[in-house]
């Protein structure tokens, strides 16, 4: 049970990291366009075709 002791706090910064890490992400804007990431894979630049 002494275990407890250090893996509850460890367990809650973690827990925080993680929090802090996704609001950091949708800060700097990860999340803002997905739908232009999904598609992308599907244009054929032709400019990559000369290279």
């Amino acid at each position: 049970m002494n275990v407890l002791i250090y893996l509850i706090p460890v367990a809650l910064f973690l827990g925080g990291l993680g929090l802090a890490a996704f609001l950091w992400s949708l800060k700097s804007g990860q999340y803002e366009d997905l739908d232009g990431a999904a598609n992308r894979i599907l244009i054929d630049d032709e400019d990559e075709d000369l290279r």
